[in-house]
């Protein structure tokens, strides 16, 4: 069978695909394929291999009727319309769970970053603007025994709130039912305006659905403390970036700390004119263990869906 990777990621997973005596082809460019790049590169191809980048939705499918099976290489997998994949008989597998620890990681960077105003710092320092040690100089936000917020409490949620529990921290959470592992950690659930106006910190880590678009708008933003911090490492669209920026500028929260924007790679220009904000590159599930590990999975999915058999982590 051909299957199409649509980007390089780790060899791990090619050596897999390789391995099965299958065509693969590697689209050889380190950046999003163009719509009509990927409709030239996946003609008969009944494997795909595809980033969160790459839109796969009923138009692309109903030109490219050969594709049997996808597997994304992404925890999430909003960029595929998955009810015309099902109408389809086309099977889709994502790669959770393999993620898990490094998204968490980038989430309290961020939250460490911004409470300490660590970006503000660094900037000051390679731009010889730092005159020494001054006692009103980068003032921040404390972390120990503060009352940190999750928004969405899956895997990634519940890593971030365990790795709380060693800062003494409060934990609130907004989840559509009670888990385990939170309680476990003695978090409370709680409604959602109850977690913005209780929370020192907010961390979000819900998928993009028609729902969660825009939760975090400019009402959500003012329920907020003013020495609130706002971390998004779940999706960008999850967050109005207009009103965030409206809000940092304000001072309405104290800062935010970004892994991801609503139109990726291109960022809200008022976010880039702010000190209080630090950004990151999209970045958090960016170690090598845990890509090695997602080429890896996103491979055996794929292999296992194209021979009728059930993908490990397979979404439909």
């Amino acid at each position: 069978m051909k299957i199409i990777v649509t980007r390089p990621i780790p060899r791990a997973g090619i050596d897999i695909l390789k391995q099965a005596a299958h065509e693969v082809l590697v689209l050889p460019h380190d950046r999003p394929c163009t719509r009509s790049e990927l409709l030239a590169a996946t003609q008969n191809a009944q494997g795909l291999l595809t980033m969160l980048t790459d839109k796969i939705d009923d138009d692309f499918l109903q030109q490219r009727p050969s594709v049997k099976a996808i597997a994304n290489y992404a925890a999430g997998y909003n960029n595929i319309d998955i009810t015309a994949c099902q109408s389809r008989g086309i099977h889709v597998s994502n790669t959770p769970d393999v993620l898990t620890d490094a998204t968490a990681e980038i989430a309290w960077t961020l939250l460490m970053m911004a409470a300490r105003r660590a970006g503000e710092g660094e900037r000051m320092v390679r731009n010889a603007q730092w005159t020494g040690w001054g006692p009103m100089q980068l003032q921040g936000m404390s972390i120990l025994g503060q009352t940190l917020g999750i928004i969405g409490a899956g895997r990634i949620g519940s890593r971030v709130a365990q790795i709380a529990t060693a800062f003494g921290m409060q934990l609130l959470y907004v989840h559509r039912r009670e888990t385990e592992p939170m309680a476990q950690l003695e978090a409370r659930r709680v409604t959602l305006p109850e977690l913005l106006k209780e929370s020192d910190f907010i961390s979000l880590h819900v998928p993009l659905l028609a729902d969660t678009h825009h939760l975090i708008g400019a009402k959500e933003l003012h329920m907020m403390k003013k020495t609130s911090i706002l971390i998004n490492t779940a999706r960008g669209p999850v967050v109005d970036e207009a009103a965030l920026v409206e809000a940092l500028k304000s001072k309405t929260i104290f800062a935010a700390g970004l892994d991801v924007y609503e139109e990726e790679p291109k960022i809200h220009p008022g976010l880039l004119a702010l000190e209080n904000v630090t950004m990151l590159p999209h970045i958090g599930s960016a170690t090598v263990r845990a890509r090695s590990e997602m080429s890896k999975l996103a491979a055996e999915n794929l292999l296992a869906m194209l021979r009728g058999q059930r993908g490990k982590t397979q979404v439909v």
